[in-house]
């Protein structure tokens, strides 16, 4: 899905110099109970694209993490700017109070849009319509009322080197967190509700009755079950 035109095209020409580059946005950790939501927008000059396909940028979720740290020190000498955001387990669920994990994505995205102001944008969509998700990024950050193009798709990330290198630094920054809240904490795994090891450590914490740390998102239907079924439990031994 393109969006590429506003209507009004005087001084659109003029207004489009204070673009630039090609860019990508992309997030990391939108699922996990724990720990935080990374999202990453990379801008590159158009003449990089081509080395930015050769240098085999893809979806992160393809590549080890040694082949996804290898290619982030490639992406940051051949990126014109790179702007991360990290959204943690205790602010999502304090934004979760008035709004919801969508929402929360939208803002970011548009704050990196509107760092970056890139002449190109292509998003992976956080939306079930693409469209949409692509006309309030490009709208609400300002830049397609300065002549942008946005590209909004699902699966962006297998489709544009670009959103490849921003899911791939994305993805090693999250993975750079988890690994030092290992180190706080013990090895729970990955964070997601389907690692039995990150199922584990909630479940141990709750059991126990330990305050639950605040890496862990206590407004995740998966954390609320587990602190459910061992009050149920609980309840049963009274």
């Amino acid at each position: 899905m393109v969006i590429s035109k506003h209507n009004n095209w005087n001084n659109m020409a003029i207004k489009r110099t204070q673009l630039r580059g090609i860019a990508g946005i992309d997030e990391a950790g939108r699922g996990p109970m724990i720990g935080p939501m990374v999202v990453c927008g990379v801008l590159i000059d158009e003449d990089q694209l081509n080395e930015l396909a050769s240098i085999g940028a893809k979806d992160s979720k393809t590549l080890s993490p040694s082949q996804r740290l290898r290619l982030r020190k490639k992406i940051e000498q051949i990126s014109r700017t790179i702007v991360i955001r990290k959204v943690s387990a205790s602010d999502i669920d304090e934004r979760r109070k008035h709004t919801t994990l969508n929402e929360i994505e939208v803002a970011e995205f548009i704050a990196i849009a509107k760092s970056l102001k890139p002449k190109e944008l292509y998003l992976d969509a956080a939306d079930v319509v693409a469209e949409r998700f692509g006309i309030r990024i490009g709208t609400q950050s300002g830049i397609v009322f300065q002549g942008a193009l946005v590209v909004s798709e699902h699966r962006a990330d297998s489709k544009y080197p670009i959103v490849s290198a921003a899911s791939i630094i994305a993805k090693v920054e999250r993975d750079t967190i988890i690994k030092s809240y290992h180190e706080m904490y013990g090895d729970f795994g990955s964070g997601y509700p389907t690692d039995p090891k990150s199922v584990k450590f909630v479940r141990a914490l709750v059991k126990h009755n330990q305050k639950l740390p605040p890496i862990i998102r206590k407004s995740w239907d998966s954390v609320r079950r587990i602190v459910d079924e061992e009050s149920m439990k609980q309840m049963k031994l009274d």
